[in-house]
């Protein structure tokens, strides 16, 4: 067996199902921040890889998980909106941005959301930690939130505590970050729609901390959330999401060096995300998008065809021909199963972060008959001949 790669402009492979053509290269976004990633949701298009998977401080934006676990509980009955939880000394320690809570209050599940989702109060955050601890600690909170992130495929996420206070050992990437994000969006709707609330005073409290922190949420661009973050450590960061008609874009940078760098380079980002592209529908389901070498099958050559359409986004001033890479372990041992997973797509865009996606045998190939096994050893044995000594068996 060998690694077969096989290069062609895509545009060529598939002009039968009038993928749009498009004229000139497309200039790529530089952006100022540390890490970035930027994806189109509705297509899965990666627009912007910039350190994705490298573990940083989240600052804040680390939340979303604590939300998202909280989320999980309601849904599943463990935990109720009405329900009122205790504060603990230890929630009552932290500093930074909070919802100035006090062993005194219980406070409802409700409250503290907004008070984590729009104030981006700590405290509330290890109030709801707390209640969903294994152990009752916000330790044992953190540590069931890292095998959490991992089942939900966050690979470089470790979390020390429930809301992003510094800790030598809590990170997590700005893939990760979009990740969790679009979680939140499509698996919890109902309490998504929090994010986008701009204001929210809880009890009187600490007047100077009622302001959603989002610098897009006022602009009219879509934007509908999700969770800024600072710290020294990791400068300032912005998770965020807009829609504009049926597209949905989520965006995570982090490093940026002041807010109003925060607020320039994210509001720049949706809109280059919106403005500069146009979805193509690349590949159709089904249809051959190379053809594999069969050892030993009926027949010598099986199609590759994707699952499902694979539907891009790609520049609105892009090249015209799309370049693609097949790759697949071959020649393929017959018998081949119709569906089964034998190579991938690889496209690579201008200016783009490639995009993989997986290749199916399109047909059934069975295994050849005594005849097309004694044809294949020949020619075989005649090719590796009339190599000389170096291709003899």
């Amino acid at each position: 067996m060998h690694h077969a790669r096989r290069f062609f402009p895509l545009k060529t492979a598939i002009a039968a199902i009038g993928m749009v053509c498009l004229a000139q290269p497309a200039a790529a976004f530089n952006t100022e921040a540390e890490a970035a990633y930027v994806v189109d949701v509705g297509t899965g298009t990666v627009l912007l890889n910039k350190n994705a998977d490298e573990p940083l401080p989240p600052a804040s934006m680390s939340k979303l998980m604590t939300l998202y676990v909280t989320f999980e509980a309601i849904r599943d009955g463990r935990l109720s909106l009405d329900e009122e939880l205790p504060v603990s000394s230890h929630a009552m320690t932290y500093g930074g941005s909070t919802m100035f809570l006090d062993t005194t209050d219980r406070v409802s599940v409700e409250d503290l959301l907004r008070g984590v989702i729009v104030l981006s109060g700590n405290d509330a955050s290890a109030v709801l930690g707390e209640a969903l601890s294994p152990d009752g600690t916000e330790a044992g909170f953190a540590r069931f939130m890292t095998q959490r992130a991992q089942q939900l495929g966050m690979t470089n996420s470790i979390f020390a505590n429930s809301n992003g206070w510094p800790a030598p050992n809590h990170v997590m990437s700005m893939r990760d970050l979009a990740l969790i994000s679009r979680l939140i969006i499509t698996d919890f709707p109902e309490f998504y729609k929090m994010f986008a609330e701009t204001e929210y005073s809880f009890d009187g409290r600490a007047p100077q901390n009622t302001q959603n922190r989002n610098p897009l949420l006022k602009l009219g661009i879509g934007a509908d959330g999700l969770k800024t973050g600072h710290t020294q450590a990791s400068g300032y960061g912005l998770v965020g999401s807009a829609k504009q008609g049926d597209r949905r874009v989520i965006f995570a940078v982090s490093g940026l060096e002041t807010a109003q760098a925060r607020a320039e380079e994210s509001e720049a980002i949706v809109n280059w995300a919106f403005r500069q592209f146009a979805e193509n529908k690349l590949v159709e389901a089904g249809v051959d998008v190379a053809r594999a070498d069969v050892w030993m099958g009926e027949v010598p050559t099986v199609g590759l065809v994707t699952e499902a359409d694979l539907t891009m986004l790609l520049p609105v001033l892009g090249d015209d021909q799309v370049k693609a890479e097949v790759i697949y372990d071959g020649p393929l041992q017959a018998p081949v199963k119709a569906g089964t997973r034998v190579g991938e797509l690889v496209v690579k865009p201008e200016g783009m972060p490639e995009t993989r996606v997986p290749l199916l045998a399109g047909t059934d190939v069975a295994r050849g008959g005594f005849t097309t096994r004694l044809k294949t050893v020949s020619t075989l044995l005649i090719k590796r001949l009339q190599q000389g000594p170096e291709g003899a068996l």
